[in-house]
């Protein structure tokens, strides 16, 4: 017991030092981000580039808008004289754009189905085709269980059939 109070004892059995033990993975770490962080500079740098950006950013904007209110300004006679005219030319263009459109959406579609199918006969098994398989299964399978079914009771109804009708 006595050997607890006393204090050179105390200071025999503590652990070691951190500056004598080996160095721990996660300050190497935090060592190597410090060594890339950017300095003041660098982030003065930055912000200048970015406050010179959007003051240009800024100044193009209100160019842009000014010069479309005084268009609009300087064309809104000649627009509103001449909408008659106009109004038919957008809706013709409006529809044919349309219908070019949608021809071409149907061409690819067309395209695509007729690759599709190409792949499928061919049995190159394009995706899907497991589903379409399972459908024709299905659809296989009713169809050979309601032969079955007639077959079976055909009798019965071609019975029921000339009772209904006795003379037929």
């Amino acid at each position: 017991m006595a050997e607890r109070n006393n204090p050179t004892h105390q200071q025999q059995q503590q652990r070691p030092s951190r500056a004598n033990s080996t160095v721990v993975p996660s300050s190497t770490f935090l060592q190597k981000i410090q060594s890339h962080a950017p300095n003041t500079t660098h982030f003065l740098g930055f912000l200048l580039l970015f406050f010179v950006s959007a003051a240009t950013l800024l100044i193009l904007t209100g160019l842009t808008l000014t010069a479309t209110v005084f268009g609009l300004v300087c064309f809104m006679p000649v627009i509103v004289v001449s909408s008659p005219v106009w109004f038919p030319i957008c809706t013709f263009l409006f529809l044919t754009a349309v219908g070019f459109l949608s021809a071409c959406g149907l061409g690819v579609a067309v395209a695509a189905g007729s690759t599709w199918m190409y792949r499928y006969f061919r049995g190159m098994h394009p995706p899907g085709s497991d589903r379409v398989d399972s459908a024709r299964t299905r659809i296989y399978d009713t169809a050979s269980h309601v032969k079955d079914y007639a077959m079976e009771y055909g009798g019965y109804l071609q019975s029921k059939v000339k009772d209904a009708a006795p003379g037929a």
